[in-house]
């Protein structure tokens, strides 16, 4: 089913309101209206822009509003789709198949830790027309960048797994729909991210690193959210603080709204844009102030403007009424199965709902060709409700998979390379696109992505508390890979051998993302050049498993000795060599083929 696609703007009043919600469509994905006006619009202004009757710093901001992004390579974009809590349809993968081919020269779709979709190296001439073919499969890239309101994210299980105080993805897509397109956040100091989870202890959401986060709670029998404010990561990083225990459903929009209208007159935030979040303001005021400026903004009239009842704008989709027939035969378990049972184990997790499953798919660096982008299609139509999940690991969950296909889905993965084991355990690298394409970029983190990864497919690993390790590499100090809450996280640097510029990490060690608690790593004395980074991580798993208690989590044993015995398992590594032909290789960053050097432009992220 085609979405609807609005000729015109859809209605909003001066503040922001939302005056006809019935644009909206519960189909899975769709949860951000299309407007085909916006693509008419971007083409115009790209095109006074390159007809140089538009200074650049002026448009800037335009084409990152429709979710634009330069790069730094000359003349080329980054287009950033947004999937409301990850949801993505068969006829969206097909979408996103076909702009990988056409649009994109590298062929590939890039799957992002906030579960949005980026395509690279496209020309600024050519991006609206890319635009005008996604969209007529329901998705858009509209405030993906930008001071805005970024992608709403979301637990890929949600509403399928077991734990759960309530699927809290209606009220995500609620939130998404108040405030796309809203006048209040179109331009205010800094981004603005936010998450939704609906189950204690798993917390796969991570919402307490998100500027607004919302937990579902029940008080006196009452549905609600827990909300969390200040939460980043970058070069502040922060766990966000309580702002109110408890808010009922018919009044978070109502905060959300209170706290956006203060942090978008914070004029003095605007000063530097690099410190320019919600945290800082938080930081420098504290937490009892910023909840009694927010509490006293809830009284302003303002509020008698509004109608702050979710229900309209809710995405309620049932998933269990589109379950397709399956195939009269279905491929059953033959022959050797070590392959299948350990993807079994790793990758498939029972539903709640009795004969279902839910299967994550490991996507190598995120990155998925558009013949991998079809054939995920052809498996959601045929096997599963039609409604699949990218994750902020990047990758991608199917669900509503019935027991009796599993074996015929797991085949069908692998012969798109996307059945291999381990989802979410060690062997599921996380990283930025770096200096791929990325303005600030240092390092080539997607480079090293793949050395670690191959080296650790080299050691075999069997022990299940090692299993759990996470590893993410983003390209600068920024936290676009979330490295700052990695057992072993590092971030793109330098150093200086003779004069010369080696590339370089910096890490982190112990932090925590999914679960109770999330808390920052810590950061050791010691930068280990790009190309003895997996040689490092050998050493410290290594010394992991031959130091740890029984039983004892990666976390809990750095929390217990500290840094200090990774500094010193990896201190030999850290030593400078001299420039010669045998030692050049140091002085090369992985996946590249020149003499390293430092080159980074202005980021637009802030801008």
């Amino acid at each position: 089913m085609e979405p609807v696609i609005a000729p015109t703007p859809r209605k909003i009043n001066k503040l922001g309101t939302i005056e006809n919600p019935e644009v909206f469509e519960n189909l899975p994905g769709h949860v951000i209206p299309v407007i085909e006006q916006e693509f008419a619009d971007f083409e115009t202004e790209a095109g006074k822009f390159l007809a140089g009757e538009t200074p650049e710093l002026e448009f800037i901001p335009k084409r990152l509003r429709q979710g634009v992004y330069g790069q730094r390579q000359p003349g080329v974009q980054m287009v950033r789709v947004k999937l409301p809590f990850g949801g993505v349809t068969p006829d969206q993968m097909e979408a996103f198949a076909d702009a990988a081919e056409q649009w994109a020269p590298l062929k590939k779709g890039h799957i992002t830790t906030r579960q949005a979709i980026q395509l690279h190296h496209i020309p600024l001439t050519r991006v609206e027309s890319m635009l005008r073919h996604i969209g007529k499969a329901g998705l858009t890239s509209r405030e993906g960048c930008g001071n805005t309101v970024r992608n709403v994210t979301g637990d890929p299980f949600a509403g399928v797994l077991p734990g759960e105080i309530f699927d809290t993805s209606p009220y995500a897509g609620a939130f998404a729909r108040y405030f796309v397109r809203s006048e209040l956040t179109q331009l205010m100091p800094r981004k603005c991210k936010v998450a939704f989870d609906g189950t204690p202890g798993a917390n796969r959401s991570i919402t307490s690193i998100h500027d607004i986060g919302f937990e579902a709670a029940i008080k006196d029998g009452q549905q609600g959210f827990r909300v969390l404010v200040g939460g980043g990561t970058s070069i502040f990083p922060r766990v966000a603080w309580e702002l109110f225990e408890f808010v009922p459903l018919n009044e978070y929009l109502k905060v959300s709204e209170a706290v956006l209208r203060i942090f978008d007159r914070c004029d003095e935030l605007r000063v530097n844009r690099a410190r320019a979040r919600i945290k800082v303001y938080i930081d420098r005021i504290g937490i009892e102030a910023f909840r009694a400026e927010v509490t006293e903004e809830m009284q302003g009239e303002w509020i008698n403007e509004r109608d702050f009842d979710p229900a309209p704008l809710l995405f309620d989709y049932d998933e269990a009424s589109n379950l397709p027939e399956l195939p009269e035969t279905l491929s059953s378990p033959n022959g050797d199965l070590t392959e299948f049972n350990k993807f079994a184990e790793h990758n498939v997790f029972k539903q709640k709902q009795d004969g279902y499953n839910a299967i994550g798919v490991r996507v190598f660096r995120g990155d998925l060709t558009p013949e991998q982008w079809r054939g995920l299609a052809e498996i959601g139509r045929k096997y599963t409700s039609g409604r699949a999940c990218t994750t902020q690991d990047q990758n991608i969950v199917l669900r509503w998979v019935p027991d009796a296909a599993l074996y015929e889905v797991w085949q069908k993965l692998s012969e798109l390379e996307l059945g291999g084991s381990g989802f979410e355990t060690i062997h599921d690298v996380v990283s930025c696109p770096g200096t791929d394409s990325c303005k600030l970029g240092i390092t080539a983190s997607m480079g090293v992505n793949k050395a670690v990864h191959d080296r650790l497919a080299e050691l075999n690993i069997t022990d299940p508390l090692t299993k759990q390790i996470d590893i993410r590499m983003s390209g600068c100090p920024n936290g676009c890979s979330q490295h700052h809450i990695a057992s072993i996280g590092f971030n793109g640097a330098a150093m200086k051998f003779n004069g010369k510029t080696v590339p370089a990490y910096i890490v982190q060690v112990g932090g925590r993302g999914k679960g109770k608690v999330a808390n920052f790593g810590t950061r050791l004395k010691v930068r280990i050049p790009a190309k003895r980074v997996p040689e490092a991580i050998e050493r410290w798993l290594k010394l992991y498993e031959s130091e740890r208690n029984d039983g004892e989590p990666f976390a809990d044993y750095v929390e217990r000795v500290g840094g200090e015995p990774f500094e010193n398992a990896a201190r030999e590594l850290t030593l400078p060599v001299e420039y010669s032909p045998e030692t050049e290789d140091v002085f090369v960053d992985w996946q590249r083929s020149g003499l390293f050097e430092v080159i980074r432009g202005e980021g637009e992220c802030a801008i």
